[in-house]
C-alpha cells in the first residue's frame, strides 16, 4: 500500500505578540493518502488556513513553524526555505485560493499564465506548453478552450475563473492540492460544479487534496475524511460519514446540530453558546470546556488528548450519539 502524500506530525505555528506568544496551530497531526480529499473545517480563527499556509510555505512573518514535521511523498519539507520551497510550489503542491482574482495576474492572458507555470516546473517547449494549456482548460470544463486561452481574467465569470485557478494549480501535475475556501464566493449551483470537478480530477489523477472550509455542506459533498479544528487543535478526525452522523466531540456535535438539515422541523437553529477564545486567552484544560455542556473538572485542568487517525480529542466522547 502506498504511503501518504502528505504527513503532518505535531505541527505547531507560533506568532510572537506584545502580549506573548500565540499558537494558531498547536500540535496538529494528520495524513492525506493519494486520491483522498481531507476536509479541514472549523470556525474563523480555528487555524485551518494557517495549517495550509504552513504546508505550502506561505506563512507571513512573524508567524513561523515552531515545532513538528511536514512530510511530502516521504521527504521532509518544513525546513525548506527560499528557492527550494519555491520550486516545490506548483510542481509538487498546487494552491487554490478563495478569491481567484488573487491568484491570477490581471495583466496577463490566461494561457500565458498557464504556460509560464508549466515551463517553470516542467522541461517542455513553448509549443508543447501552449498545447497543454488548452488541454488543461478543456479538462476543467472551460467552453471553447482554444479561443478562451487568450482571454484575460476579467473576461471570465467567477465560476469560470475558479476553474482556471484549478487548471493553474493542476497544470504541473502536483501530488497535493491545498484548496482554501475554493467555493465560498460562488453561488450554490456553481459551487456544486466546482466540488464535482475537484472530486473527478482527484480520482482520475490520484491527487491528494486538503480542502479547507467552514461549510459543513461542502464537507459532506466533497470529502472522504474530515478534521474538525478548534482553537488551533484538532477536536476530531475520521471518515466523513461517521464524523457527521455520529460525532464524538461535543464541538462537532454542536456544529452539526447547528446546520439547517439537522434542525429541520424545529423553530430555531441550535446554537453553541459563547464564542471561540482569542488565541491570547485560550483557557486551561480543553479549550472548548467553557462552551461544553458535558464539561467536568478534568476538562478544566487537563489539556485534551491530541488526536491522529480516527479519534476525538475529548475526555468524555459522545459514544454513538447521533446528531438530532
Amino acid at each position: 500500500m502506498a504511503g501518504p502524500v502528505l504527513s503532518i506530525r505535531n505541527l505547531s505555528v507560533e506568532i510572537p505578540t506584545r502580549h506573548g506568544i500565540v499558537k494558531p496551530v498547536d500540535g496538529v497531526s494528520y495524513d492525506i493518502a493519494p486520491g483522498e480529499i481531507l476536509g479541514i473545517v472549523g470556525e474563523s480563527g480555528a487555524g485551518k488556513s494557517m495549517a495550509g499556509n504552513a504546508v505550502i510555505g506561505l506563512l507571513s512573518p512573524p508567524a513561523h513553524i515552531a515545532s513538528g514535521e511536514i512530510w511530502l511523498n516521504g521527504e521532509r519539507i518544513d525546513q525548506l526555505t527560499g528557492e527550494a520551497m519555491r520550486r516545490l510550489r506548483g510542481k509538487h503542491i498546487g494552491m487554490v485560493f478563495q478569491d481567484p482574482l488573487t491568484s491570477l495576474n490581471p495583466l496577463l492572458r490566461i494561457g500565458d499564465q498557464l504556460v509560464e507555470t508549466m515551463r517553470t516546473h516542467i522541461d517542455i517547449s513553448q509549443s508543447e506548453a501552449e498545447k497543454r494549456a488548452i488541454a488543461a482548460l478543456d479538462e476543467v470544463g472551460i467552453p471553447g478552450a482554444a479561443e478562451r486561452v487568450d482571454s484575460y481574467p476579467h473576461e471570465f465569470s467567477g465560476g469560470m475563473r475558479q476553474r482556471v485557478v484549478i487548471a493553474l494549480a493542476l497544470c504541473a501535475e502536483p501530488s497535493l492540492i491545498i484548496a482554501d475556501e475554493p467555493t465560498t464566493a460562488l453561488d450554490v449551483s456553481v459551487q456544486a460544479q466546482i466540488i464535482a470537478l475537484l472530486r473527478r480530477l482527484c480520482r482520475e489523477r490520484g491527487t491528494a487534496v486538503m480542502l479547507i472550509t467552514h461549510d459543513m455542506g461542502v464537507i459532506a459533498e466533497a470529502t472522504d475524511r474530515v478534521g474538525v479544528m478548534y482553537a488551533g487543535r484538532l477536536a476530531e478526525i475520521g471518515p466523513v460519514e461517521s464524523v457527521l452522523t455520529h460525532p464524538r466531540h461535543p464541538y462537532t456535535h454542536g456544529l452539526m446540530a447547528s446546520t439547517p438539515l439537522a434542525s429541520a422541523g424545529k423553530d430555531r437553529l441550535h446554537q453553541i453558546p459563547g464564542a471561540m477564545p482569542r488565541l491570547d486567552a485560550v483557557p486551561d484544560g480543553c479549550a472548548f470546556h467553557p462552551r461544553c455542556p458535558y464539561a467536568a473538572d478534568r476538562c478544566r485542568v487537563e489539556p485534551r488528548p491530541r488526536v491522529e487517525d480516527d479519534a476525538a480529542a475529548c475526555w468524555f466522547p459522545l459514544v454513538q450519539e447521533a446528531v438530532s
